[in-house]
């Protein structure tokens, strides 16, 4: 019986997950077809795509796995799972999305510069929503909270700064840097910084929630999350 509970928590904590990675990389999506410069990391990814060729979810998974190397050697921890499938489910997920048909670019600015915000918020809330599910964060999220766990530093603060260092290199490399990359690198951090708690917040509700109702918690206990 008990272990049919920790399997009923383990599958919602991985529909959490790939919900929230499948939201995620739409937001990505949305902010590349947006054509107004994309985010950061998309910049680098793209500029090697121009230099390199492959596909641009290709390079989602090849820097994916150099970030996520670089994350183990300075925490000294290896990582969750859950970090190779974000590594490889984000770059597929990202060619996917962006074979979709109907999925164009705006005529308008106005359009331009309305998919965009959507695609930040959109990336933002999904990103919250996978890390709420702590079966472990993706490369570059991974190195984002490696950073604010050994400074001390926001959210905000660390992922604004990595977002504008991959900028740098990516602009280099030939990316896409326009008004809406401004925009991107200057609001993700803030975006996420108030989505990943919300998110978490509502996670550990649903959690402690189906442990309740299965007699497993008493009301008012909070459950560990780090199963």
């Amino acid at each position: 019986m008990e272990k049919m509970k920790s399997c009923y928590t383990h599958l919602i904590k991985w529909s959490i997950y790939f919900i929230g990675l499948l939201i995620m990389t739409f937001g990505v999506v949305l902010t590349i077809k947006a054509d107004l410069g994309v985010s950061s990391w998309d910049v680098l990814h793209i500029g090697l795509y121009y230099q390199f060729g492959l596909t641009i979810g290709t390079w989602s998974i090849i820097i994916g796995a150099l970030v996520l190397i670089f994350t183990t050697l300075l925490t000294k921890k290896p990582p969750q799972l859950g970090a190779f499938i974000n590594m490889i489910s984000v770059g597929i997920f990202m060619d996917l999305y962006l074979m979709i048909p109907f999925l164009q670019t705006p005529e308008s600015f106005i359009g331009q510069l309305i998919m965009l915000m959507v695609g930040i918020v959109v990336l933002g809330y999904g990103m919250g929503l996978y890390l709420s599910a702590k079966i472990g964060a993706g490369p570059r999220d991974s190195l984002m909270m490696a950073f604010v766990a050994i400074t001390g530093k926001s959210i905000s603060l660390i992922r604004g700064s990595i977002e504008i260092i991959v900028l740098i290199i990516g602009w280099f490399l030939g990316g896409p840097v326009f008004i809406g990359t401004i925009i991107t690198t200057v609001t993700i951090g803030y975006i996420a910084g108030i989505m990943i708690p919300f998110c978490q917040k509502t996670t550990d509700r649903i959690l402690n929630k189906q442990y309740r109702e299965r007699g497993n918690l008493p009301r008012g206990e909070f459950l560990d999350q780090n199963i």
